[in-house]
């Protein structure tokens, strides 16, 4: 992944040296697991731990001759080993090595993860309890529908996060399994009681069964799951996006001294941050289709998902971390104008309480659809551009049921933010 969209944690997790040293990890705990059953001789993993290093360059020099990137690794390390280098990756494969290290970086990054949507949640959790009371226009298909407040809508936005933070601890799950059993997973030339061994010396769960992999259904879970949650990414900004357009103008990234928001025009102050996370859900989501097609591999192994995975998960887990750290910032700075938003609310003269005018016509004894007309005779009044209000007030069908004060009421806009707080409380905001 470009530096533009890295954070120094995921530039260090997936960077060539840390995942060699993931390799060469599960190498020593391959070796610690075969003394320690007697398959190896007594003080063979203390000699190898304390000599066994590595060099890239070096390791690039090889593989231009064994053509296999583990196998130079391989090499490399035994080059700086006496003769205990026998008995580095005794019994195993290639991907007992690379798959087995591979749980961990992904571990690792799921974590980082899930501590930035933490994060996140928790900026949402601040702007949702300072607006709690802002009340604003709720819109269905852009169309004014009925009020809400924004910390209302803010606290959908921490609903859904709390969904994808589930998921991303069962996707760690899923993917935080190793496996240490050979060419084509029969456990022929190393037990399974080493790998159960290795698996919990490193922390992770053993495959139940694999073949000369881990079964690819795993990591197209995390996949899966990270796609949603730019998803969400995504509408959350788009919805930025839109508030903040001129002519309803409720909310404004943070524009700073100095920025410049168009080479051209002056006074531009775009919702560029958000135009990149949205941009960026679209790369996410794309990632997701090859490693989906990864999942099928011919007889024991292929090697059609490597090069897929040396690419799009590093550089999916590292977007969606910028991402929610991007985001995260855009919303503790972002600009609110609750002056604004009432505005848009009271225009159309309260067309927005029509529900209110055909419940009560309801419950004085109309027919839903008598009401129903009624409220939408008038409505129709207001969208040609008369006061709502004023259109119902003097309409001789509402008059002849409803009293003025009923009529008051049913424009009443405490009547719609009247269970805030039980929405508040079940969240925890």
């Amino acid at each position: 992944m470009i530096d533009r969209y890295t954070t120094p944690e995921m530039r260090r997790l997936w960077s060539r040296e840390n995942k060699t040293r993931r390799w060469l990890d599960v190498e020593i705990a391959v070796c610690e697991g075969l003394e320690h059953f007697g398959h190896i001789p007594p003080g063979t993993t203390e000699k190898i731990r304390q000599n066994a290093r590595f060099d890239l360059a070096r390791m690039d020099e090889l593989e231009q001759e064994t053509r296999h990137d583990v196998m130079a690794f391989v090499k490399n390390v035994a080059e700086n080993l006496g003769e205990e280098g026998r008995f580095l990756h005794y019994g195993v494969t290639s991907y007992d090595i690379v798959d087995t290290a591979l749980a961990l970086l992904l571990g690792e990054a799921c974590d980082q993860i899930i501590a930035r949507a933490k994060a996140l949640n928790e900026v949402i959790r601040m702007r949702a309890r300072e607006h709690k009371h802002t009340v604003m226009i709720g819109r269905t298909h852009g169309i004014h529908a009925e009020p809400i407040t924004f910390g209302f809508k803010l606290a959908t936005w921490l609903d859904e996060m709390n969904n994808n933070i589930e998921r991303l601890h069962q996707a760690r799950e899923a993917v935080r399994v190793g496996k240490v059993s050979g060419a084509v997973g029969t456990h022929a030339n190393i037990g399974p009681e080493v790998e159960r061994y290795v698996c919990e010396r490193l922390g992770l769960k053993p495959a139940p069964i694999s073949t000369q992999i881990i079964a690819r259904d795993r990591h197209a879970q995390l996949m899966a799951t990270l796609a949603i949650l730019a998803g969400s990414l995504e509408r959350f900004a788009t919805e930025i996006r839109n508030l903040a357009r001129t002519e309803i103008r409720e909310v404004q990234e943070y524009f700073a001294p100095g920025q410049k928001g168009s080479s051209a025009m002056p006074h531009k102050r775009n919702p560029w941050n958000c135009e990149t996370i949205c941009g960026l859900a679209r790369v996410v989501r794309s990632n997701l289709f090859p490693i989906l097609e990864s999942m099928a591999t011919w007889h024991e192994r292929d090697l059609t998902n490597s090069s897929v995975e040396r690419i799009v998960l590093p550089d999916t887990t590292t977007l969606v971390d910028w991402m929610l750290q991007k985001f995260a910032t855009i919303l503790e700075k972002l600009e609110v104008y609750p002056e604004n938003m009432r505005r848009n609310l009271e225009k159309m003269g309260g067309l927005v309480f029509s529900e209110q005018i055909m419940l009560a016509l309801i419950a004085k004894g109309l027919s839903r659809e008598e009401a129903y007309t009624v409220a939408q005779r008038n409505a129709a009044r207001a969208w040609a551009g008369e006061d709502f209000r004023q259109a119902i007030a003097s309409d001789p069908d509402v008059q002849k049921h409803l009293t003025p004060q009923e009529i008051e009421e049913a424009f009443n806009l405490q009547h719609h933010l009247k269970n805030l707080e039980h929405t508040f409380q079940t969240l925890a905001i």
